[in-house]
């Protein structure tokens, strides 16, 4: 799952990789060859629909380079921070919220509070577990605050443990932990769990192991374009990049996943995995993805499974846009996004 990761040196060696494509030598008619194996070797003209927002149509037009970039850990990390800090103070513009730093269970959290507690919402949270490909931080702001502004809820963000100085399962552990902790003061049917991406991901873990611990599980969670099954790439692998259909995409490697969070857990150990644990009497759940998303796949298909087990389990499909587009707070469908995860949260907890 590098995509999301960091890709350290596991891009195409100089060799062999493309130059960045131009208008000159870009496809200009669409062409399908279906090999032996079944492997498509497709390209596709698409224009920018005009299904999405003016917005969206900018944002989709915005041209990005094919060309791979190599990047180690340091600077994803220094890029994705500096980012998130500018990303924060453009949510918090729109969604006013106070932050402070905290530690719960041991473990550094976040505390995102809105200007007012809403009517008979004092007794809930939400946990905002942030995305960043497990090895940085890209959400815990920008995850948290809309949410927090939205619902009237406190949100507790928490910054876990990273990969690869931490892999799988310390992510989990710090989830727990805080978990663990705010059920000291709340009822579990007033607790929601809920991330993006690497974040979705982690949501689906936790409260696999939650339900191995004996522990009672909160009240809802939110999945939102994520996976629940290291050990297969889905389609949508092969086709997206981070950026949807624009930016660099290597071919699918089925051997390929992401080792520095792994590490050497079974890819199908039903924690790193939940598509392979008993999901059954899971709290509502609220999966939500976009037409070009690199986990669109992956979303979907943990969707079934929820679903095949008798779970309350929403999907929301966003049209064209790339993965976690609700990151951008200037798009109509983030705000719609947000409204709609807000929503859920609001009829869900409590029940």
């Amino acid at each position: 799952m590098k995509r999301f990761g960091i890709l350290l040196a596991a891009w195409l060696s100089a060799s062999i990789a493309l130059a960045q494509t131009s208008a000159q030598t870009a496809p200009q008619i669409d062409s399908s060859y279906i090999d032996a194996n079944g492997t498509a070797h497709i390209s596709r003209v698409i224009p920018v629909p005009d299904t999405v927002s003016p917005e969206a149509q900018k944002s989709l037009a915005r041209q990005v380079s094919d060309a791979a970039h190599p990047q180690s850990l340091a600077e994803r990390r220094s890029m994705t921070d500096a980012w998130q800090a500018r990303a924060g103070e453009a949510s918090k513009a729109v969604y006013p919220v106070d932050i402070r730093k905290d530690t719960i269970g041991g473990v550094p959290v976040l505390i995102v509070v809105p200007p007012s507690i809403g009517p008979g919402k004092g007794d809930r949270v939400l946990i905002c577990v942030h995305g960043g490909g497990f090895n940085s931080d890209s959400g815990s702001l920008t995850e948290s605050i809309p949410i927090a502004n939205l619902t009237q809820t406190k949100v507790v963000s928490v910054l876990y443990r990273l990969a690869p100085e931490h892999p799988f399962p310390a992510d989990v552990e710090d989830a727990i932990a805080v978990y663990k902790q705010l059920l000291k003061a709340y009822k579990p049917q007033n607790i929601a769990l809920y991330g993006t991406s690497a974040g979705a991901i982690l949501t689906a873990e936790t409260t696999v192991k939650l339900r191995q611990l004996g522990l009672p599980l909160p009240g809802a969670l939110g999945i939102f374009s994520g996976l629940g099954d290291f050990s297969r790439l889905g389609d949508s692998w092969a086709m997206y990049s981070l950026q949807g259909l624009a930016g660099h995409l290597d071919p699918p490697d089925p051997q390929r996943h992401d080792k520095e969070y792994v590490g050497t857990t079974d890819l199908n150990d039903p924690v790193l995995s939940p598509l392979y644990a008993d999901v059954k009497g899971f709290p509502p759940t609220l999966f939500i993805t976009s037409g070009r998303d690199l986990l669109l796949s992956g979303t979907t298909i943990l969707h079934r499974h929820f679903l095949a087990a008798g779970v309350d389990a929403q999907l929301v499909l966003f049209e064209a846009l790339p993965h976690a587009f609700w990151n951008d707070v200037n798009l109509p469908e983030s705000r719609e996004a947000y409204g709609i995860m807000a929503k859920f949260f609001d009829e869900k907890l409590g029940k």
